[in-house]
């Protein structure tokens, strides 16, 4: 097939690129062409800030792909775009949603089920605020999903979304996997919210990839609809610390801190952002069912990318550069 990523170079576009070469596919990337790569020249470029219009449309003049995955697509006038221009020029496009169009909705439970997207939304947060700035971003890609649900129901436009919670995968560029495992080894405190005390349930990157390519596979059947991509584990963060910890062969040091002390210092969300009010759990029946998917276990992966981080570790995260003053902190665990 002739296929166009639109971003492919960074977390998980750079291991969809990959496994489409090596599918035999023909692949062309669109992006800025900010991010240093390492793809075999076989790969077509194209060059745009996809959100300038223009540039959009000159880039995309006269091309037509079998399929189009989005990996960059955040506000719903981008979307309009995407589907003036390529309502003609695709015959499949696959748009890489979040979690966080559920924990915009009011009066959901965990976890969050394709069938829980309709209903009413909560209440716009403080402006400035980091609740403000979680929200904004739910908010903007159920716009996006919203304008392509309204271009399939009116034009037929064939598109399918794939909703994902945290992706763990070595190169999450902001590296909060490595964070922790930063902290277990420094035989430090790992300072954690004592509320809310939220179940985890992630998702592998290559797990992601199998999933766009089993839609890709499937096609026609696959359009018009949404289909959440999960783990099968569902645990606390204390039982996936535990785990973490054993694999590095130390016990991790968790202190349950109340939050608003680690707001007030500003260590939230950095000092454990597993702990994020805004991470969502996701509910896999629809994808297991529907496109056949099987997750890697999540020892195995955390196994691969423990000896990944062990082998190449990358740059301090920014996360963790005020780690002494979370040593330093004065604090009383909770009961």
């Amino acid at each position: 097939m002739n296929i166009l990523i639109i971003g492919g170079t960074r977390h998980i576009g750079y291991y969809l690129t990959q496994a489409l070469l090596h599918a035999g596919h023909r692949l062309t990337l669109l992006n800025r062409g900010l991010t240093r790569e390492d793809l075999p020249e076989e790969v077509a470029r194209l060059r745009c800030d996809r959100t300038d219009p223009l540039q959009l449309k000159r880039a995309l003049a006269g091309r037509s792909f079998d399929v189009v995955i989005d990996t960059a697509l955040y506000k719903g006038p981008e979307a309009e775009v995407i589907v003036q221009l390529l309502q003609a020029q695709t015959k499949h496009y696959i748009f890489l949603s979040t979690g966080q169009v559920y924990l915009v909705r009011e009066g959901l439970t965990r976890p969050f089920r394709e069938t829980d997207y309709a209903g009413p939304l909560l209440p716009t947060p403080a402006p400035m605020s980091y609740d403000y700035e979680e929200w904004t971003y739910g908010i903007e890609k159920r716009q996006a999903e919203d304008t392509f649900a309204t271009a399939w129901r009116e034009h037929q436009f064939p598109y399918t979304v794939l909703r994902m919670p945290m992706v763990n995968g070595p190169r999450d560029t902001f590296n909060r996997l490595y964070g922790y495992i930063l902290r277990i080894r420094d035989g430090g405190p790992i300072l954690v919210p004592n509320t809310p005390d939220h179940a985890l349930r992630h998702v592998y990157v290559q797990d992601v990839v199998q999933a766009i390519l089993k839609v890709i596979a499937l096609g026609a059947p696959t359009h018009g609809e949404a289909f959440n991509i999960s783990q099968d584990e569902t645990l606390k963060l204390s039982e996936f610390l535990t785990l973490l910890g054993e694999l590095l062969g130390i016990a991790p040091q968790l202190v349950r801190v109340d939050r608003d002390l680690l707001e007030a210092n500003g260590f939230i969300p950095d000092c454990s952002p597993f702990s994020d009010v805004w991470m969502s759990e996701l509910d896999n029946t629809k994808g297991k069912h529907v496109l056949g998917m099987q997750y890697t276990p999540l020892r195995d992966y955390l196994a691969a990318l423990v000896e990944h981080y062990r082998q190449f570790p990358p740059a301090q995260p920014t996360s963790y550069r005020r780690r002494p003053s979370e040593k330093n902190l004065i604090i009383q665990p909770s009961s």
